[in-house]
């Protein structure tokens, strides 16, 4: 169980504070389980979940296994999947996002990078569905990492670039 002042990934919610455990005080919920009431760090709002719910919940990685993550970039084998279906397409993507860790997330921006890479090369430009997956993965993993690392999410791809080097690429 968590405690108040944590900070986990909420299904596709993303990054979330706990700011409470208990039987929120709003009407329709079973006043026999317990909640989390829960602050999203990267948009207003509250959720209330309870506590044994089905919905993806763990804490968010340290800050050596976001260091481990970064580096570990241009070891990892991309893949471009490309479909003209576009529900497949969408099936593909979703199937990897849903699996919330941030290696998933890395995997699924690098290969969608490398689908960018590759087209821009034959003339031609991403479809809207594989850009849409790419910002989606984004939003989470750097909401993730910048609080792993104690910086703002818009300063992630930065400091991603910093560790790398300068030349180093997503693809």
């Amino acid at each position: 169980m968590y405690q108040i002042g944590d900070l986990i990934v909420y299904g596709g919610e993303g990054v979330c504070r706990v700011e409470e455990i208990g039987v929120p005080k709003i009407a329709g919920v079973n006043k026999q389980r317990q909640y989390y009431t829960l602050s999203p760090l990267y948009r207003e709002g509250k959720i209330f979940t309870p506590v044994d719910a089905k919905v993806f919940m763990r804490p968010v990685i340290t800050r050596e296994a976001a260091l481990a993550l970064i580096r570990g970039i241009p070891a990892m084998e991309t893949v471009i999947y490309e479909n003209s279906n576009l529900r497949f397409l969408n099936e593909y993507y979703q199937q990897r996002l849903q699996n919330y860790s941030c290696e998933g997330l890395l995997q699924l921006i690098r290969n969608t990078y490398a689908k960018r890479v590759a087209l821009s090369e034959r003339g031609k430009k991403m479809g809207l569905v594989d850009e849409r997956y790419m910002k989606r993965a984004e939003e989470m993993l750097h909401g993730e990492l910048a609080v792993a690392l104690g910086i703002e999410r818009s300063a992630v791809p930065e400091y991603i670039a910093g560790v790398l080097g300068k030349d180093a690429q997503l693809a």
